[in-house]
């Protein structure tokens, strides 16, 4: 593999949001992506729109049990015997149903982990490998992680476990004068497949949110709000006092 091709990986590259990121880095080429998944015919199926969108790219897929700590570090260690990457985006996760995780513990615990513990795994995995050398993590969040509201507030517990995970990393480097840069991206609600249930209006396209993930990434931003109104919407929720907080039905 050519040593100027930009090394990319993508942790569940099948999420519609990390696919439309992928399109944007293929569209300038050069790129040797390693998309990570669950699912291997899905990942083939990315691999394959990428083979054509990217001049000059090359894809390797990978497949790995998300919930397994010792198969993350297994896969991050296998990708970077590879060669060093130069990015990593991850971006798995599922949007539970509130209800159903109040009935029953095992979907909260899966819902806990598939969108906060996992994530926090797969970083930590290749901050490892990376904080010698530098490189951008980009680790998606939620604007669901910035206040617990009563309508998702278990998947809010786990993007917000990702929010605290990602300022400690900064802090980290930061500390160590690593290059390595972390950028924890909130997307507010987007039109995926994964909001496909939920009324449609006001939901951002998938387009403009991928777009402001890929600049953000290659710009090392430590904090990207997706679409940017909403830095200004959470915090006002942030600040509200639970006296009034607790009579909206949010």
């Amino acid at each position: 593999m050519p040593d100027s091709l930009q090394r990319i990986v993508i942790v569940g590259a099948t999420s519609s949001i990390a696919e439309h990121c992928a399109r944007l880095w293929a569209a300038k080429g050069g790129v040797a992506f390693t998309l990570v998944g669950r699912d291997a015919a899905r990942l083939e199926r990315v691999a394959a729109d990428l083979h054509v969108r990217g001049a000059g790219s090359t894809v390797t897929v990978r497949t790995a049990d998300f919930s397994d700590p010792r198969a993350i570090r297994a896969l991050a260690d296998a990708v970077v015997a590879e060669g060093m990457p130069h990015q990593v985006l991850i971006a798995h996760g599922s949007l539970p149903d509130q209800q159903q995780c109040q009935r029953d513990l095992d979907a909260a615990c899966e819902a806990l982990d598939v969108n906060g513990v996992s994530p926090v795994l797969f970083a930590e995995a290749f901050a490892g490998h990376m904080e010698p050398v530098g490189g951008v993590i980009t680790i998606i969040g939620s604007v669901a992680g910035d206040r617990g509201r009563r309508s998702n507030y278990v998947y809010g517990a786990a993007k917000g476990l990702v929010t605290r995970y990602a300022q400690g990393l900064q802090h980290r480097l930061a500390g160590s004068g690593s290059a390595l840069k972390v950028v924890l991206v909130k997307p507010g609600p987007t039109a995926t497949p994964m909001t496909a249930h939920l009324p449609q209006r006001g939901l951002a396209p998938v387009e403009q949110v991928a777009r402001l993930i890929v600049d953000g990434a290659n710009a090392g931003k430590p904090v990207v709000y997706a679409p940017g109104k909403w830095a200004l919407i959470m915090m006002v929720i942030r600040h509200l006092p639970a006296v009034v907080f607790n009579k909206m039905n949010i």
